[in-house]
């Protein structure tokens, strides 16, 4: 048995280290196991602490307590500040919220729900809630209470809670101290959770934005605390009515609310409204701060957006000019010059230079239908007959073209009456839709046709017919090939029988 003892120790010898880590994670392992077999038991849930959170407690319940009644609490401001009646819950609500943020440092479940609610960390926990006052330790209450938060005074990122902050002294003084101190601790990163029956601090305290006043409520009409808690107010201390509950006399109480006085008991009825009225209206006073600042915010992209688009307009409108501009002066150097080869040169920098199709603000199509009088150009006419987006029309000329719908506009201008003597003024060749090029010689054929196309090009025309005959089939030859390379030229094919047949050509521009 030794032999094989010694053997054995050997052996787990090095692993000694890796048995003790497993060891612990098994210890771990059995602590949250029963953590979790105890919040099934009791349907308890788990709130781990996060860094950063908001305390928000819902239906809370403090474990220590038989039956306790559940309780909201919204504590994320700095200080958490509880007035109201006696004995109506306010010290068992101090130690419920220590009591959660403990429970969730330490993973432990607690009766709550934990969906809507979260609790931060803090580095330091501290309670002020006993009084230091014992015949060991030859110290008041007073003097006690100091020197538990001048060790308060020296922690950071702290939760205290304190009961009957202004116990041992006189209240007023007190209340100008506290005031300091707990403005001190805020400073310092602290969560504080304060119960007192004195109003004068919690008035002095209401008018921060960092403060929440919680009241103890209290039924008047059966004369007992309902044990629930109103945010946002200050609670009435009802000392009168609870030494009458607790077996005082009434004689006994009358006198000493004769003895209190009425004026005493409006002003601190008044300081309860007024420190309600002042919260409300700051609370009313934020939100129409924020509701200004989203509708100036509103304004100032309104007014970037206009001045954005005034912008854009004014830049297109520049390119437009300048791109017309440029066109025109190409068009009047086109005109001017008298060489074929450096007229095509500028008639085709000022196509060039205008703003291509997809850039041209597209024009709404007019209902049209047969009959209708409209506009193509300079020229009026009716339209004859459509077919699909092309109509056929004819002009007052007496000439007929077929357009494009979204070319033509419907016209008011009513048609010229006949009876007016009209003296018309031959229009030259170019002017017309047609060219006749019969007996030229190639070279003076093909300068004509040129000079018609250019002419019809700026009329705006985009179908016009060439006559060369047939003859030896030469000429015929040569305007073919000039209307293959011809940049506007779309295509052209043989007329028909009754347009000159192989004879002619029609151009499509």
């Amino acid at each position: 048995l030794y032999r094989y003892a010694r053997k054995f120790s050997e052996l787990m010898y090095k692993w000694e280290r890796f048995l003790g880590f497993l060891n612990k994670r098994f210890d771990l392992f059995d602590h949250y196991q029963a953590r979790v077999c105890f919040a099934r038991s009791k349907n308890y849930e788990f709130v781990p602490a996060q860094k950063g959170a908001k305390l928000y407690l819902e239906d809370f319940a403090h474990p220590a307590l038989s039956s306790p009644k559940p309780v909201t609490i919204d504590a994320s401001k700095a200080v958490i500040m509880i007035t109201g009646v006696n004995a109506g819950g306010k010290t068992m609500l101090l130690k419920a919220i220590l009591a959660s943020v403990y429970l969730a440092k330490y993973l432990l479940p607690m009766k709550i729900r934990a969906q809507n609610s979260s609790i931060p960390t803090f580095k330091e926990i501290g309670a002020v809630i006993d009084d230091p006052q014992n015949v060991n330790n030859d110290i008041s209450t007073f003097a006690g209470r100091m020197q538990e938060f001048s060790k308060l005074l020296s922690a950071k990122e702290a939760l205290i809670g304190v009961d009957e902050i202004e116990l041992g002294t006189d209240s007023d003084e007190a209340a100008s101290l506290f005031k300091v101190i707990l403005e001190e601790l805020i400073k310092k990163g602290s969560k504080i959770i304060v119960t007192t029956h004195h109003k004068r601090l919690a008035a002095l305290m209401a008018d921060r934005d960092d403060v929440t006043l919680i009241a103890a409520l209290y039924d008047e009409l059966n004369r007992r605390p309902t044990y629930e808690f109103l945010q946002g107010s200050i609670g009435k201390s009802y000392a009168f009515e609870t030494a009458l509950r607790y077996g005082i006399h009434n004689t006994l109480v009358k006198r000493a609310i004769d003895e209190y006085g009425v004026d005493q008991q409006k002003l601190s009825e008044l300081i309860e409204k007024s420190s309600e009225l002042e919260r409300s209206l700051k609370a009313k006073h934020a939100e129409i701060d924020d509701r200004l600042a989203h509708i100036k915010q509103l304004e100032q992209v309104i007014e970037d957006e206009r001045d954005a688009l005034h912008r854009e307009v004014q830049g297109a409108k520049g390119e437009l000019s300048r791109a017309y501009s440029q066109a025109i002066g190409e068009a009047k150097q086109a005109a001017k010059a008298h060489r074929l080869k450096e007229t095509h040169q500028h008639m085709n920098k000022a196509h060039k230079s205008l703003p291509q199709k997809g850039t041209q603000p597209v024009r709404k199509e007019e209902p049209l239908a047969v009959g209708d009088r409209v506009k193509y150009l300079t020229n009026f006419g009716h339209i004859l007959s459509i077919d699909g987006k092309t109509a056929m029309v004819e002009f007052e000329s007496g000439m007929r073209m077929k357009a494009k719908l979204h070319e033509l506009s419907r016209s008011n201008v009513p048609k010229a009456k006949p009876a007016k003597v009209k003296i018309n003024k031959p229009q030259s060749e170019k002017m017309a839709m047609k060219i006749d090029l019969h007996g030229l010689r190639s070279d003076e054929a093909l300068e004509r046709l040129d000079q018609f196309l250019s002419d019809a090009l700026l009329q705006g025309w985009d179908e016009v017919i060439v006559f060369h005959g047939i003859g030896t089939g030469k000429l015929a030859h040569a305007v073919a090939t000039y209307l293959k390379q011809h940049p506007s030229v779309v295509s052209f094919s043989d007329a028909p029988p009754h347009m000159g047949g192989y004879g002619a050509k029609l151009v499509q521009l």
